[in-house]
């Protein structure tokens, strides 16, 4: 698998999981959280760390009261894991968070990965997050923005699509919620309505 290639673990999870990940000995952090969130108190009890935090909402689209990931965003999850593959410590271990570890982290996870494993086919990499995080649901802007920085040519984005509609075949119930939390398009281009993205 493509997984053993990697020189450090890898854990996906939300807020809520923290607390239980402590015995994991992440070496490694990304922190998304919400514009306005506190900092979870479980993160006191991690032990020494590298550790970036960002912070928007967990949308695809700017409204009047939620922000997007911007590129520079997409710029600072790539850095992080340049720094991470290129010094990894002994038992690195890298953790994602974000609110419910669904979306803004399994998209980040499916950048770092595509980033480190860059002659893995796209599909592949999108399959071992789905692995890792039975549930996810990735980001779509994120993955966009991700793909074209990486020069995926949208392969990035296409493997993404294919895990939406699988998951809204396990999951039915995902479509109304995903429209409406305004991320209709994810739901479209799943069922393969052919709009165009970014």
């Amino acid at each position: 698998m493509a997984g053993a290639e990697l020189p450090f673990g890898i854990t996906v999870c939300g807020i809520d999981e923290l607390a239980a990940h402590q015995t994991t000995r992440a070496s490694h952090v990304l922190s998304i959280l919400d514009p306005v969130a506190p900092v979870p108190e479980a993160f006191g009890t991690y032990g020494e760390h590298e550790k970036l935090e960002l912070r928007f909402d967990d949308v695809i689209e700017d409204t009047d009261t939620m922000q997007a990931p911007r590129r520079a965003d997409v710029e600072s999850i790539l850095a992080f894991g340049r720094d991470l593959m290129a010094e990894p410590p002994p038992g690195a271990h890298l953790l994602v968070h974000c609110h419910a570890g669904i979306s803004r982290s399994t998209a980040s996870m499916v950048l770092i990965l595509a980033q480190a494993l860059p002659d893995q086919p796209a599909a592949a990499i999108v399959g071992m997050v789905h692995e890792i995080r039975e549930k996810a649901w990735p980001n779509l802007r994120l993955i966009e923005l991700g793909d074209a920085l990486l020069g995926r040519d949208g392969t990035l984005v296409a493997a993404t699509h294919a895990l939406h509609r699988l998951q809204l075949e396990r999951r039915p119930h995902l479509a109304e919620f995903m429209e409406l939390g305004g991320r209709g398009r994810e739901v479209a281009l799943a069922r393969g309505a052919g709009l165009s993205g970014a």
